[in-house]
């Protein structure tokens, strides 16, 4: 919990300097659903992925357990945004046509989670969830980050739960019916100083800060700099998207470990 509680910090900044979901990948996400009258998307954040489903849904519910990140989440008339934990809700039984967590998963008690999928997903309904790795930018930017990921943050201010994502969510169970997925990317333009921003938004750099009181990006700010060249010149990030994706079969499946 101690963790999540980062994801309260500066909200803002997460909808600033965190990459958005590619369009194709919502597109592709609805053409699988019998209907489009509700979608959940639990752990919204600030919605980004919320604000894609409302393109598509007659009515989507955006869920997170942080408030701070519900306060300044993006508005759109045909959401609505709850103050929820991912493994209980108030929505009705089997009202959900698709559920949809982004970069979250990992976070949640697996079985009690599944449960409530179970409980409000419609048969026939469709759950993805997704995450998405370290972004590749240019070699020498990439090594000196991997260096921050690895060497000076580590298993020491990582949790425990980022190994899902560095296995590519292929360790978390998925009881649900697997459906097999295209792949997808994410792109995102960055200058310098924007990316110093999203790299402020992972949770080991603010678990270093607060043990330690310094941000651990000073001790590779000059090679970074030098890496990337002109301060004001924008590069692109690309992240691969992991993504599990399955059909609620209209039974219950056996719970995990």
């Amino acid at each position: 919990m101690s963790y999540i509680k980062h994801f309260a910090d500066r909200p803002e900044n997460y909808q600033h300097f965190r990459p958005d979901y590619p369009d194709a990948l919502f597109h592709h996400l609805v053409n699988l659903v019998p209907d489009r009258l509700l979608a959940w998307d639990c752990a919204t954040g600030n919605g980004q992925a919320a604000c894609s489903l409302a393109k598509y849904f007659t009515q989507v519910i955006g869920s997170d357990i942080s408030q701070t990140q519900l306060d300044v989440a993006i508005k759109k008339d045909n959401i609505q945004y709850y103050c929820w934990p991912a493994e209980k809700t108030t929505l009705a039984d089997h009202s959900v046509d698709l559920i949809t967590v982004a970069q979250a998963l990992h976070w949640f008690n697996f079985n009690d989670f599944y449960r409530e999928v179970h409980r409000v997903l419609k048969p026939g309904g469709i759950i993805a969830a997704w995450c998405y790795p370290l972004g590749q930018i240019i070699p020498p930017v990439d090594a000196i980050i991997r260096k921050l990921y690895e060497e000076i943050l580590g298993d020491k201010y990582w949790p425990p739960e980022r190994r899902y994502i560095d296995n590519a969510y292929q360790t978390i169970p998925f009881p649900f019916f697997p459906i097999v997925t295209p792949n997808f990317s994410i792109i995102k333009d960055y200058n310098f100083s924007a990316l110093i921003g999203y790299l402020n938004t992972w949770s080991a750099v603010k678990e270093y800060q607060k043990r330690n009181l310094q941000n651990p990006l000073e001790l590779i700010m000059p090679e970074l700099k030098s890496a990337w060249g002109d301060i004001n010149k924008t590069h692109q990030m690309v992240w691969p998207l992991h993504i599990l994706l399955g059909r609620h079969q209209g039974v219950p499946t056996p719970f995990v470990n």
